[in-house]
C-alpha cells in the first residue's frame, strides 16, 4: 500500500502537475502531510485534488495505539499500529538539548543479535520510508508542534538491511519543506553491514554513524552477533574509517557489556587498539534485560573499571545513560509486539 508520506517532494510535485494543478499546491500538501493531517483537514487544497490523492494513497501509514511513560525519567514508549495489522515500538527520550525519538526501520529483524529483543521473531517485513517517517509525524501530532528534534534509527530492525527505504527516509526527514530535521540530528545504527556503510556515504548520505561493535575480536563477536560470520571486525573498522574519510563525521561504536563475555580488561585493551588513530567515540552500554535471551549485564563496578581502562589507553568513551528500562524501552528491548508484566498486546 502507498502513502503520501512515502513520496519525496519531487515525486509529489509530479503527481500534482499531472493532475493539472498549480505548482504551489505541492508545497501546501507536503506541509500538511508533515503535520500528520488527514485529507479532510487540508483546508486550502481543492476537493478534486484531495479526492484524487485519497483514491491512490492511504490517509496515514501508522497510528499510535498505546503509550507508556517511565516513572523514573519521563521516557515515553509508543506502540504503533501499521496498516496490515503489524505493530512496532518506538521511544521518545527527553534531554536538555532536545527530544530524541528512537525509530524502527523493520518489523522484527533478521540480524538476531544475542542481546536484542527485536530479532526474537525474525524479520517480518521492511517498513516503507513513509512508515519510518510516520513514527515522527505521529509523535509530533500527539504532543502538538515539532516535538521531535533528534532522530535515532535504533529501534527494531537493521536500517541498512532496508537500505532503499532508509535512505529515502533520510532524504525526506531533513527536507526543509517538510519536517526539516537537521541532518546532523539524525543518527543511524548498524550492526556493521560494511558494503552498505560504504554505499551510504558514497551516495552522499551523512547521518551520524553508530556501529554496534560489542566485541573486539571475531571469536567473541560471532558468539553474540551472527553478522560477524559475514563481516570481520577488521572489515567493520575499515568501513568506519572510510565513512569518516568521506564524510568527516565522527563514528560512534556501541559496546554493550555482557558479564563474562566481552568485559575483561583484555577486551578493553584490544578495543582501545582497534579504534586508535581515527576520529571515533566508544559508547558503553550497561546491558538491558531481555528475559528470553538469558544474558547478564556486567556489574556496575566492573563497567566503571572497563571505562577507566579505555580512557587510560587514550580512547574517547562515555557510559550511555539508560532511559526507559522500567517500561522495556531501553536499548535492545524494543520488539514487534509490546509485552509488559506478562501481558501481550
Amino acid at each position: 500500500m502507498n502513502f503520501l508520506l512515502d513520496l519525496t517532494f519531487d515525486e509529489l510535485d509530479e503527481i500534482v502537475k499531472n493532475a493539472g494543478e498549480a505548482a504551489y499546491r505541492t508545497a501546501q500538501i507536503y506541509s500538511w502531510i508533515a503535520k500528520g493531517a488527514k485529507y479532510s483537514q487540508m483546508s486550502n487544497v481543492p476537493s478534486a485534488l484531495k479526492d484524487k490523492l485519497a483514491a491512490e494513497y492511504g490517509d496515514e501509514p501508522i497510528k499510535i495505539i498505546k503509550t507508556l511513560r517511565s516513572s523514573a525519567d519521563g521516557t515515553e514508549k509508543f506502540l504503533y499500529s501499521l496498516y496490515d495489522g503489524n505493530v512496532i515500538e518506538g521511544v521518545l527520550m527527553r534531554y536538555k538539548y532536545g527530544n530524541t525519538l528512537c525509530v524502527s526501520t523493520q518489523v522484527g529483524c533478521r540480524m538476531n543479535c544475542a542481546f536484542c529483543a527485536s530479532g526474537l521473531d525474525g524479520l517480518v517485513r521492511n517498513l516503507s520510508s513513509g512508515e519510518i517517517l510516520g513514527q515522527i509525524v505521529a509523535v509530533n501530532a500527539l504532543h502538538g508542534g515539532n516535538t521531535v528534534t533528534n532522530v535515532v534509527l535504533m529501534g527494531s530492525g537493521e536500517p541498512l538491511d532496508n537500505y532503499d527505504n532508509t535512505v529515502k527516509f533520510l532524504q525526506n526527514v531533513s527536507d526543509a519543506r517538510g519536517l526539516n530535521i537537521s541532518k546532523r540530528n539524525v543518527s543511524l545504527s548498524t550492526c556493521g553491514l560494511c558494503d552498505k556503510i560504504r554505499r551510504l556515504c558514497d551516495e552522499g548520505y551523512t547521518p551520524t554513524l553508530t556501529i554496534s561493535l560489542h566485541a573486539p575480536t571475531d571469536e567473541i563477536r560471532k558468539k553474540i552477533m551472527p553478522v560477524a560470520i559475514s563481516y570481520k571486525v577488521s572489515e567493520v573498522i575499515e568501513a568506519a574509517k572510510y565513512y569518516f574519510s568521506v564524510t568527516g563525521r565522527r563514528v560512534i561504536f556501541e559496546y554493550s557489556l555482557i558479564d563474562g563475555v566481552n568485559d575483561s580488561f583484555e577486551c578493553a585493551d584490544r578495543l582501545a587498539r582497534l579504534v586508535k588513530g581515527f576520529s571515533c567515540h566508544i559508547n558503553l552500554i550497561a546491558l538491558n534485560d531481555v528475559r528470553e535471551r538469558g544474558l547478564g549485564g556486567t556489574p556496575r563496578q566492573k563497567v566503571n573499571a572497563f571505562k577507566v581502562r579505555l580512557e587510560r589507553a587514550g580512547a574517547s568513551v562515555t557510559l550511555r545513560r539508560s532511559m526507559g528500562a522500567d517500561i522495556e524501552g531501553a536499548c535492545g528491548q524494543l520488539r514487534r509486539k509490546h509485552i509488559k508484566a506478562g501481558e501481550e498486546t
